[in-house]
């Protein structure tokens, strides 16, 4: 599914819900439902800095799109990074590196978003960026 698609799939599922309690909410269930990172994983070198909770990505390259295992300590920052990992994992890097955080504000996260989450989503997208410019000069 192209990153196109999945921002309409995700803009739809939140559109479904009534009001901030419910979308917090869906926000905690995609966190629970985020595959498992392996505890080897979670590394200081997998750390993204400028996260006030831990988040670790372990972002790998292959045939130029973007691979990663994520998770966080915090039940909201884990269903962030779910919706990061639903957008940006197994997309071609380019795309990555070209995508906006549109999507954010036209769910209204960053509305609702304290200004540490959401510098910490600012921080996971341009650790994502950084490893999509990687990936292409690989």
């Amino acid at each position: 599914m192209t990153l196109s698609a999945r921002k309409q799939q995700l803009l739809e599922d939140f559109e479904l819900l009534e009001n901030w309690e419910e979308k917090y909410d869906y926000l905690i269930e995609l966190g629970m439902d985020l595959p498992e990172m392996p505890p080897e994983l979670k590394t200081d070198l997998n750390l993204v800095r400028g996260c006030q909770s831990s988040v670790w990505f372990d972002i790998r390259c292959e045939d130029h799109k973007i691979i990663f295992d994520a998770d966080s300590d915090s039940l909201i920052v884990k269903g962030i990074v779910a919706v990061v990992n639903q957008l940006f994992n197994e997309q071609p890097a380019e795309d990555v590196l070209k995508a906006d955080l549109s999507f954010f504000e036209e769910v209204g996260l960053w509305q609702h978003l304290s200004a540490q989450r959401g510098n910490g989503l600012l921080a996971m997208i341009a650790h994502l960026k950084k490893a999509a410019t990687d990936c292409l000069s690989d």
